[in-house]
């Protein structure tokens, strides 16, 4: 079950709780179902900092790899040039094939990192919209189990008896 699940199940469990004749707005919630769902939410936050940082070593290792690329290719149109340069005019050609071969390598290069980088900048910014979302939805059912627990003193002294 995923937290967006697990928090949506706590505002039901507010929705559907009894409200009390003397409260007002007082509820008697299910106080073990409530702990079963933080304990669920505290299990499944892990997981997902496991993904964040999967997206992260991710996105490390597609900039090394561009890295590698571009270096390779830089060496392999080094190495040819090399093997082309027997005599002068061979080797004016050659020197003009590989500065073209090696500008469009670094080219490339910068273009494969560009992308990487665009990729973890959008990934991250994704993860960390979640994050927030995350946070902000256990803020407000903190804040309303809190308010549950003001508002009634006989809750609030179930929970802290266990």
């Amino acid at each position: 079950m995923s937290i967006d699940e697990i928090l949506e199940e706590m505002e039901a469990l507010l929705d559907k709780a009894m409200t009390l004749p003397i409260g007002g707005h007082k509820k008697f919630i299910d106080g073990e179902r409530m702990k079963e769902l933080i304990n669920d939410i505290r299990l499944n936050l892990p997981h997902e900092l496991k993904e964040a940082k999967k997206i992260e070593y991710d996105c490390q290792r597609i900039l090394n790899e561009a890295k590698i690329n571009a270096e390779a290719i830089i060496r392999k149109a080094e190495e040819r040039a090399a093997q082309i340069c027997s005599k002068e005019a061979v080797v004016e050609e050659a020197k003009k094939k590989a500065y073209e071969i090696l500008s469009k390598a670094q080219a490339s290069a910068k273009n494969i990192e560009a992308a990487a980088a665009l990729s973890v900048a959008k990934m991250l910014n994704e993860t960390e919209t979640s994050y927030n979302k995350n946070l902000m939805d256990i803020k407000r059912t903190k804040e309303r189990v809190a308010a549950a627990l003001k508002t009634s003193p006989n809750l609030g002294n179930e929970t802290n008896n266990r």
